[in-house]
């Protein structure tokens, strides 16, 4: 199992004295850091006028990162793609692609906030059939040989063919989901899968259950099941002091940042989020003391990997660490991000290299 730096760059505090240009920075210095420290992938989140985040062209930062590491792995988490027209997504992440050698993974997924539609001028409530038509476009434009057209229902274009290509072909795609359409898309188009294990447990019951359903959609479609991905919140704790501190600073992530973001009031939720509303509920509620394997690691190094074993055992390749939640400072972020790659990662190196094999 591999494991990568993820964050989604959430600064929507109150009283919070840092600003959004310090905090893009200090992101860019950790997905450096997480390749000197020997992890995998960085993966970078999409958000827009500081509703939750406040990094809005993570194809720009990657764009940094690639020009100064040679091996860690670059990615969205993810690109909202309905705020894009596909043609231009399916230009950025190639020519990414190519100027870092192939190192691209390209994750996409519709959001969960409709005030960064808003300014966009793009339907949320109609934000599914956005999606599925603009990925099924940007794999195409990847792989056309010549000048493709297209008529649907979003898109409208004659004779386009994009340069440059990328270097992967096929430039591997995932699919961000929280929900079941999510899981079939990733299925029915071949794409891996990126999911959240605490709302894998309120919508599906775990990520075995989710990667069961992935697998039989997969099946159904006649397409070989991609990678299957997990984020996790993390946060060390080696005294009851410290723990309480990590607590505490999650339950503020999700009051403040996640609970405003998401489409929980069942008299405004589109259909195609009303999932949403019971797990908005479940955080509105939700008490230090609550927090549970299911979304955060949390505590020591054993403890960590006594959890992420059964996450691997479910059929988890890659699980993405989100180390710089809640304002915890810069500076203990690169401490966590070392730490856990010296004393969590080893116990996963038999299956790391047995992959690579």
């Amino acid at each position: 199992m591999d494991f990568g730096y993820f964050t989604l760059s959430d600064n929507h505090y109150a009283e919070n004295t840092r600003s959004s240009n310090q905090f893009v920075a200090d992101i860019a210095a950790e997905a450096l850091h997480a390749e000197k420290v020997g992890m995998h992938s960085a993966w970078i989140g999409e958000h827009h006028f500081n509703s939750l985040g406040v990094l809005s062209c993570p194809d720009m930062v990657l764009a940094y990162v690639a020009a100064n590491t040679k091996h860690i792995r670059l990615a969205p988490a993810v690109c909202v793609l309905p705020l894009h027209h596909p043609i231009r997504v399916a230009e950025q992440w190639a020519t990414l692609d190519l100027i870092s050698g192939g190192r691209v993974d390209f994750a996409c997924g519709r959001g969960y906030d409709k005030r960064e539609y808003a300014p966009f001028r793009v339907s949320f409530d109609d934000n599914q059939g956005i999606f599925e038509e603009g990925l099924e476009l940007v794999r195409r434009l990847w792989l056309a040989e010549g000048r493709i057209s297209h008529h649907g229902k979003y898109y409208s274009f004659d004779d386009v063919r994009i340069t440059p290509k990328p270097i992967q072909r096929p430039l591997p795609s995932y699919v961000g989901s929280f929900s079941k359409p999510s899981i079939e898309l990733a299925a029915r188009l071949g794409c891996g899968l990126i999911v959240a294990p605490f709302a894998a447990a309120m919508s599906f019951g775990g990520l075995k259950q989710v990667a069961d359903l992935y697998h039989g959609t997969c099946a159904k479609h006649g397409k070989k099941p991609g990678r299957l991905m997990c984020s996790y919140f993390m946060h060390f704790a080696d005294d009851k002091a410290a723990e309480d501190a990590a607590r505490a600073r999650q339950v503020r992530y999700y009051k403040e940042c996640v609970i405003p973001a998401f489409p929980g009031d069942p008299k405004t939720a589109p259909p195609s989020y009303r999932y949403f509303i019971d797990i908005v509920d479940r955080l509105q509620k939700v008490r230090p003391e609550d927090l549970t394997e299911n979304s955060v690691l949390l505590g020591s190094p054993a403890r960590m990997i006594e959890t992420l074993k059964k996450v691997e055992a479910a059929g988890i390749a890659e699980v993405i660490l989100y180390v710089n939640v809640g304002l915890k400072p810069h500076g203990q972020v690169k401490d966590e991000m070392s730490r856990f790659m010296a004393e969590v990662a080893p116990a996963f190196a038999g299956a790391r290299k047995e992959a690579a094999e």
